[in-house]
C-alpha cells in the first residue's frame, strides 16, 4: 500500500510538471521559486535552485546545479555534471560541455564567507564551452566564440574569437556554425557550412 501511495506521489508529480510545459525527471530537484521555460528539459539529478531563471527549449543534463539567481536565456544547452553558480548568466543558444567549471570567487577560503562578492561571469549568444574547460569569474565571453576542451579561461574573449589552452589564448576565430574563419588577402571569409560571409578589422570579426 505504502509502494503504491509512493508511485501514485510521484505520478501527479510528474503529470504537475509536464502541466507546467516543461520536463522534469522524476529524480530531479526543482525549488518552488525558480522559473522554467516552455519546453525545457531537467534531466535525472539536476537541481535548479531559488530564483534560478531558465529560458525557453532548455536542456539540462544529468547531475547539473543551477544556484540561485543564475540566468539562462532560451535555447541553452548544459551537458553533464556541470555546477553554475549564482552570479553567472548565459544568452540565448549557449553550449556547455560537459563538467566545465564557473567559478564566482577570485580568492575563496574556506574560513572566510564571501556570499555577498560573488562576481558576475557573462557568456553572451551562441558561445561554445568545451567539456572540462574553467570560466575563471569576472569574465565576458564574446559571442560565438569557441572555448576548447580543457581551457582555462582568465581573462574577457572576443566575440567569434577561438581559444584554447591553460591559460587561454587565442588561435583564431570561428563562424555561428562553428567552423573555423580562414580570411584572404581582404580579410574576408566564408563559412564552408553556411556561405555566410565574414569580415576582419581592427582585430575583431564581424558577420557581413
Amino acid at each position: 500500500m505504502t509502494s503504491n501511495r509512493f508511485w501514485t506521489s510521484i505520478k501527479l508529480m510528474q503529470d504537475y510538471r509536464i502541466m507546467k510545459n516543461y520536463f522534469a525527471h522524476e529524480t530531479a530537484v526543482i525549488d518552488s521559486d525558480c522559473s522554467i521555460g516552455q519546453n525545457t528539459k531537467i534531466w535525472h539529478f539536476s537541481h535548479i535552485m531559488s530564483h534560478a531563471q531558465l529560458g525557453e527549449n532548455c536542456n539540462i543534463g544529468q547531475n547539473v546545479v543551477v544556484s540561485p539567481e543564475v540566468i539562462l536565456g532560451n535555447n541553452v544547452k548544459v551537458q553533464n555534471n556541470v555546477s553554475i553558480y549564482t552570479g553567472v548568466v548565459c544568452e540565448d543558444d549557449v553550449f556547455l560541455g560537459p563538467s566545465m567549471v564557473f567559478t564566482n570567487i577570485t580568492n575563496p577560503r574556506s574560513a572566510v564567507v564571501r556570499r555577498d562578492q560573488y562576481v558576475k561571469t557573462l557568456v553572451k549568444k551562441g558561445a561554445t564551452i568545451g567539456a572540462n574547460a574553467t570560466i575563471v569569474c569576472g569574465n565576458e565571453l564574446g559571442a560565438y566564440c569557441l572555448i576548447g576542451a580543457g581551457a582555462v579561461v582568465t581573462k574577457p574573449v572576443q566575440h567569434y574569437a577561438l581559444v584554447v589552452g591553460n591559460p587561454a589564448k587565442q588561435i583564431g576565430w570561428v563562424s555561428e556554425y562553428g567552423h573555423r574563419l580562414e580570411f584572404d588577402e581582404n580579410n574576408f571569409a566564408n563559412c564552408p557550412e553556411s556561405g555566410e560571409k565574414y569580415i576582419l578589422k581592427a582585430n575583431s570579426v564581424k558577420k557581413e
